[in-house]
């Protein structure tokens, strides 16, 4: 039973709290924006876009461990700075696949992996520079596990699914923020002025709405070219339309109540009335298409990744992971297509089962 004096707000709180579904999508979406944030940090592989490649690795199971070399570059750094902790160290070193090794003073000799069934010649290299700052055989020298296998190009596939989350994840929350942004101004203005303002906004988000999604966003990925940003902004300007119907018509009928009336009559000018009357009230729809738009957004920006005009490689996406591996399902490594797979079909779904629980939670007549 609803109390006297508990908002609106605390209700949605209280049923949320007593639903374990919304509860279970809710720990899926934050999970996904930890992962998003921290992916560097969780990864095996915490160079930028978890690329380094061990051809010899490539198509290793699940759990498998190698032992390896780290052999620096010249331009080597040990240490790790703020934004390499978000993003990805530059990468200052080699990594070497080895069988065995042997140090002698101040140089390792080694005989690289080649492959099962395959015996290299043993390579010798010196690293008598870093010798006073490091322990060789602690620091450069490690046993390295892959939890997730390697993909086609030996890379960490357990890494390359963590940092794939970021792009999905912020596609969606940046999209939507644009579609927020575009979408209520265009909106309000339409349900508020009426007229021949709303006829053409009506005009333009007819326009809009009769090109079908992936197609908009294809012509202005191409218009605006390829990248990680521009795959953002474009999604996010094919997503506001719906979000501009549902504030218009919020709008024409919240302008003919009377506290809107009260406002006009005390000389309120139309901005404050918009956004500081208005506004307000009808947040709880767009709550909700927005969380439906996230999914959206996510399919949307995994289906260009997969047709080569999203993210691009060496950027790991979802979509682009799919596309380098879906044909190796019939050749028995189905995981490197399907776990990717799977993990688009979590989050939409934990996004659109979270938008209708919260839907219900937030109906005054129930």
């Amino acid at each position: 039973m609803v109390q006297r004096g508990e908002s609106l707000t605390q209700i949605t709180i209280q049923k949320l709290k007593r639903n374990p579904l919304a509860l279970a999508c809710l720990f899926i979406i934050f999970l996904a924006a930890f992962v998003s944030v921290f992916a560097y940090a969780l990864a095996t592989d915490d160079t930028k876009n978890a690329a380094l490649q061990q051809v010899s690795l490539k198509y290793k199971p699940i759990g498998y461990k190698q032992l390896m070399l780290k052999k620096p570059l010249p331009d080597y750094n040990s240490g790790t700075s703020f934004s390499d902790f978000f993003f990805g160290r530059e990468q200052d070193f080699e990594e070497i696949p080895i069988v065995d090794y042997e140090i002698t003073n101040d140089a390792i000799a080694y005989t690289p992996y080649s492959g099962d069934g395959l015996v290299a010649e043993k390579k010798l290299i010196s690293l008598s520079t870093y010798q006073e700052e490091h322990e060789i055989e602690k620091d450069f020298i490690y046993t390295k596990t892959f939890w997730l296998g390697t993909d086609s190009f030996g890379r960490d596939f357990y890494s390359r699914l963590l940092v794939g989350t970021r792009i999905s994840f912020f596609v969606g929350f940046i999209a939507v923020s644009i579609s927020l942004l575009v979408g209520i101004v265009i909106g309000a203005l339409g349900g508020y002025y009426r007229g021949k303002v709303d006829n053409v906004i009506m005009w333009l988000i007819n326009v809009v709405w009769s090109i079908p999604t992936l197609l908009l966003v294809m012509a202005i990925t191409l218009a605006i070219g390829k990248g990680f940003w521009q795959i953002f902004i474009a999604v996010g300007l094919t997503m506001w339309v719906e979000v501009a119907r549902v504030v218009r018509g919020q709008f024409l009928s919240y302008r003919e109540m009377e506290f809107v009336e009260a406002a006009r009559a005390l000389g309120m000018s139309d901005a404050r009335i918009i956004f500081k009357q208005i506004l307000p009230n009808i947040l709880a729809p767009v709550i909700v298409i927005s969380a439906a738009n996230f999914a959206a957004a996510i399919l949307i920006e995994s289906g260009l990744s997969f047709l080569g005009i999203g993210a691009q490689p060496p950027t790991p996406s979802w979509g682009n992971i799919i596309k380098e591996h879906y044909a190796h399902i019939i050749l028995g490594k189905q995981h490197l297509a399907i776990l990717p797979g799977l993990l688009i079909l979590l989050l939409v779904m934990a996004f659109n089962v979270f938008g209708n629980q919260l839907r219900d939670a937030m109906d005054i007549k129930a």
